[in-house]
């Protein structure tokens, strides 16, 4: 069996809008040659702006959109060869959590119907197992059996969310993917989510794939975490190599603009200049040139490759830029105070780094 439980090969995927009699048709290149793999039982993160192609990306993963080219290889299959039918067998191995709880729910359908209809579609279990099926899943989410014959606008945010949780886990998945399932809830909510789905992997053996904007969540809940740009994948690497040494200048961007939680310190800011490219129109060369501070002509002519083994980057220059610097106090030097607050936060950095390395260690 491969350590690797999912694969994109070189994904493409472009959307023609427009045509017709006297309009134009515009290409939108959503996708570019995305490559990468998801190790067996791991979070695997996919963070970037709006717009990056992350949301994509994510429904050509489980081929609910398909590609221009490339493909999608899932536990040595390609998804993108079978035929539907060999598709709809797979679909209980494989889940999706959506970004917005109320969309994604039937508004005409109750709650127990909505989780029922997995278990409908893939198992040949009774009525009766199915109901009894439904209150365990709710249960587990969090939520009271005797509300399963609500409907989802009698619910909020958070529990809509663990209904599609809970719809997500009745065909036994090995496989799920979330796209952005906390962005909609409020702070509160989405720690809960959060600590949900991390217990729900451990529980159930399940591989997560999170597509996510917020760089907080994001370092709290993953493994490995890849950086997008312009539908391209600029930085792959775990995660505390990627937030303690970031290569790429867009990854060093994102990562300054993170507050650090300790009065009287701040990071230094690198403010981007310019606009996003639009992805009907790409720059030249590497994407990110319009708007990087050490760009060249080289940059301008010459996309770069994703290069490396375990922290991969495409840059042409990742070697000679300067490391960002480490969080300082806001007047430039740290007074005592602040000298012991940042102490304190470095602590806490290197011993949350510790308990995550020691658990990666001993988990089976």
């Amino acid at each position: 069996m491969s350590d690797h439980i999912l694969e994109a090969q070189d994904l493409h995927k472009r959307f023609v809008q427009g045509g017709g009699l006297f309009a134009r048709t515009t290409t939108i290149h959503a996708v570019n040659g995305v490559s990468l793999q998801v190790r067996r039982g791991e979070t695997f993160a996919i963070v970037g702006e709006s717009g990056c192609g992350k949301s994509t990306l994510a429904r050509l993963l489980l081929r609910l959109i398909d590609p221009s080219e490339g493909q999608v290889i899932y536990d040595g299959q390609d998804l993108t060869a079978l035929s539907g039918g060999q598709m709809r067998a797979l679909r209980s191995d494989l889940q999706f959590i959506f970004q917005d709880p109320f969309s994604s729910l039937n508004p005409r359908m109750s709650v127990e119907a909505i989780i029922a209809e997995p278990l409908r579609l893939h198992t040949k279990l009774t009525a009766e197992a199915r109901r009894a099926k439904v209150a365990e899943l709710m249960a587990r989410v969090g939520l009271r059996p005797d509300m399963a014959d609500r409907y989802p606008h009698e619910f909020s945010g958070g529990q809509r969310q663990r209904i599609c949780i809970a719809r997500a886990l009745a065909s036994g998945p090995k496989l799920l993917i979330g796209d952005e399932p906390v962005s909609a809830l409020d702070v509160s909510v989405q720690a809960q989510i959060v600590n949900l789905l991390e217990d729900l992997k451990q529980e159930f053996g399940l591989t997560l794939v999170v597509i996510a904007h917020d760089l907080a969540v994001i370092r709290h809940m993953s493994d490995r975490i890849a950086v997008m740009y312009l539908g391209e994948v600029v930085e792959l690497a775990d995660t505390e190599t990627l937030f303690i040494a970031p290569r790429h200048p867009y990854t060093q961007a994102l990562l300054a603009a993170i507050p650090v939680p300790v009065p009287g310190v701040a990071r230094a800011r690198t403010v981007l200049g310019g606009d996003i490219p639009s992805p009907a129109n790409p720059p030249a060369g590497c994407k990110f040139n319009t708007r990087c501070p050490h760009a060249t002509d080289l940059c301008r002519t010459t996309n770069p490759a994703l290069e490396g083994t375990a922290h991969q980057v495409a840059c042409h220059y990742h070697d000679t830029l300067p490391r960002p610097d480490l969080p300082i106090a806001r007047t430039g030097t740290r007074s005592p105070a602040a000298e012991a607050r940042f102490a304190l936060y470095r602590a806490a950095t290197e011993t949350k780094t510790a308990i995550k390395t020691t658990n990666k260690e001993t988990t089976p």
